[in-house]
């Protein structure tokens, strides 16, 4: 990932490509706006599990690094050619030190997307980051500031959410936590989940590789009962803060509660290892996902998803609400699991 070049010039910044892995590495982790996924070992990720091609944007002033942004190019019959910063997870887009930096990875992102004849490019940021560009505020992330103990954690939590974890422990639910040990237990009940929601599933690949890449920063949970697994989830970290990009229960154990007996444990995880804020993902305002996670205390952070568009282009609607997908959504859903594990990763590949 040597240094190859310039590809934008803008006053005294200049913007490459191929930038040293170890120097871009060190910015991501030094900047409070960056994200585990701006990491250089995601695009690699990427790479291996979709097979899409990557495109790593730096930043320079004089020998100085001001700012990054990584693409990931998409290239589907379905959707035709876009990039996303990044796809399939909850941030990504420009992390930059000053306003020129950021119009300068914009302005190389936009030629080089043009170049390749994308009909849009997506930024997925937690602020509004290019006032310039459309934007989409339909997602916030819920976020819990963490207590300094667990036992302190234990006190402020709501009095129904105390009875629901005393209720799983009291049905004899039991929790694991560690690596790719775990990982056909949560495999097993995501691709239920993601069944039941008509949603395709992502490769098994993935996480494999995640936990391969990220041994130190991603962690599965498990919840069984006996020796069933009926909950389940993924949790990454970085800086002070522990995200949960992937969480399932299966639906017919919902009365055991093992759902909420999961994310007592990850909360329980993350004070222990002192972290100090707790991501319970993405969700819509004031929908279901949502409503779970802010009886535990969260609070919403505005996502801004930003879009540059090519000429007679619209911001895309890959919504499950969109009608155009209604059919498909119901047809999924009377699909067997088994099937769905296999189909899944082939058509989600294309959808970030």
């Amino acid at each position: 990932m040597g240094l190859t070049g310039a590809v934008a010039i803008a006053g005294p910044v200049t913007v490459v490509t191929g930038l040293d892995p170890a120097q871009w590495d060190r910015y991501v982790v030094g900047h409070p706006d960056a994200s585990v996924y701006h990491l250089s070992a995601w695009a690699g990720v990427i790479q291996r599990v979709f097979g899409h091609r990557t495109q790593y944007f730096a930043a320079l002033d004089g020998k100085r690094l001001v700012g990054i942004l990584p693409l990931v190019l998409f290239h589907s019959p379905l959707f035709g050619r876009f990039a996303v910063s990044m796809p399939f997870v909850n941030y990504g887009g420009v992390v930059a030190d000053s306003d020129e930096a950021r119009e300068a990875l914009l302005a190389a992102a936009v030629a080089h997307v043009r170049a390749v004849g994308s009909t849009y490019l997506e930024l997925r940021h937690q602020r509004r980051c290019c006032p310039d560009l459309q934007a989409r505020v339909h997602k916030v992330a819920m976020v819990l500031g963490l207590e300094v103990t667990v036992e302190e954690q234990w006190r402020v939590l709501d009095r129904k959410v105390r009875n629901q974890v005393r209720k799983a422990e009291k049905e004899g639910l039991q929790v694991e936590t560690g690596g790719a040990e775990l990982l056909d237990a949560f495999y097993s009940v995501l691709a239920h989940n993601m069944r039941d929601l008509g949603s395709p599933i992502q490769s098994r690949e993935l996480f494999k590789d995640i936990l391969t890449t990220f041994p130190e920063r991603a962690r599965l949970f498990c919840v069984r009962s006996g020796s069933t697994p009926i909950a389940a989830s993924f949790v990454i970290g970085h800086g002070d803060r522990l995200e949960v990009p992937w969480a399932s229960a299966i639906r017919t154990y919902n009365p055991l509660c093992p759902n909420v007996l999961l994310y007592w444990e990850m909360l329980r995880f993350a004070i222990e290892r002192r972290f100090t804020e707790f991501d319970f993902g993405r969700s819509t305002p004031q929908e279901g996902t949502y409503r779970f996670k802010e009886q535990w205390g969260a609070k919403p952070r505005q996502l801004y998803w930003e879009y540059w568009l090519a000429e007679g282009a619209a911001i895309p609607d890959r919504s499950p609400k969109n009608p155009n997908f209604s059919a498909a959504i119901s047809l999924w859903q009377r699909l067997p699991v088994a099937l769905t594990r296999v189909l899944g990763p082939l058509v989600v590949r294309n959808i970030p």
